[in-house]
């Protein structure tokens, strides 16, 4: 997960953990951008407004390198944000405030239609870790935003 936002990181790292899904965090696009290479997050929940380096281009650095599911977070919840979001390639789209069980069904959801085994794109630039670096937290063998099934 990548949020600049300490109250949002923890109530979805909550959760999700408690959902069984193992959390890594990211609190800046560089932070994120420079977790991705080593921890290979099986989706990514991205907020667009981050300080250091923007949303955006982290999807876009992600891109380079890797398909990740990616669901953004944003306090932009204009249709035109969100159709954008879309075509860049985003899987799904969640407009803050949200719901954290809606947060979490939506992660469920991307991962059931994602491919089991990504294919990695060989490129050296890392994308978002939904939640990088800061900490983690193991659950049930599931994984979402920077995080990878424990097991």
């Amino acid at each position: 997960m990548v949020d600049d936002e300490p109250i949002v990181v923890d109530v979805l790292e909550r959760y999700l953990s408690r959902e069984g899904f193992e959390v890594a965090t990211a609190h800046d696009g560089e932070e994120a951008v420079a977790a991705f290479p080593s921890f290979r997050p099986h989706l990514v929940l991205l907020d667009l407004m981050l300080p250091r380096l923007d949303g955006l281009e982290v999807f876009r650095r992600l891109r380079e390198s890797d398909h990740v599911p990616v669901i953004m977070l944003t306090a932009r919840g204009e249709e035109t944000d969100r159709v954008v979001g879309l075509e860049l390639g985003a899987d799904d789209y969640v407009s803050k405030p949200f719901s954290p069980r809606e947060v979490v069904a939506r992660v469920r959801a991307v991962l059931r239609r994602a491919p089991r085994a990504r294919a990695p794109v060989r490129t050296s630039c890392p994308a978002a870790t939904p939640a990088a670096t800061s900490r983690s937290t193991t659950g049930g063998g599931r994984s979402a935003g920077p995080a990878t099934p424990s097991g």
